[in-house]
């Protein structure tokens, strides 16, 4: 069952792997298992045990009957949970159904409903406005530098 893993270190038994993801996570106040992989970040896919994802393995060690043709879902929508009973597998198509979309965008903003999908907007449009102020403060800044540089006066 553990050879169906992409990218799982193929020292690990299922005993050893049960051990290593229970001492490589925490349990948090919603219930879900968080486990810690490489890097610093919270809140995305983790990798363990070789280059294995972390709930994939969780999956096969804890709940088993791993199908490599089908995706495992967090039902709890924290993508680093590898709570046996927030994971489930889904077909690529279900997955991308079962997704939800978070109602603010990372920087806080609420995000508009897109009137032609029903949707939540991928974009928020305050963090869209922002950055193309940003980017035109600065090409006018490169263009009073190279000016400057040139030898004429700003405008």
């Amino acid at each position: 069952m553990l050879s169906q893993v992409n990218g799982l270190s193929r020292h690990f038994t299922e005993d050893t792997l049960r051990a290593y993801l229970l001492s490589r996570s925490t349990r948090v106040d919603t219930g879900c298992l968080i486990v810690r992989g490489y890097g610093n970040r919270r809140g995305v896919h983790q990798k363990l045990a070789g280059r294995a994802w972390a709930h994939i393995a969780a999956y096969v060690v804890f709940v088993g009957g791993y199908d490599p043709t089908l995706e495992v879902h967090h039902d709890c929508g924290a993508p680093d949970c590898i709570e046996p009973t927030h994971l489930r597998q889904l077909s690529h198509a279900d997955n991308c159904r079962e997704r939800t979309q978070p109602p603010r965008c990372r920087n806080g903003h609420e995000r508009e409903t897109d009137p032609a999908t029903g949707r939540l907007r991928r974009v928020c449009r305050t963090c869209n406005r922002l950055a193309q102020q940003r980017w035109r403060e600065r090409q006018a800044a490169e263009v009073a530098q190279a000016r400057a540089a040139y030898g004429r006066a700003p405008c």
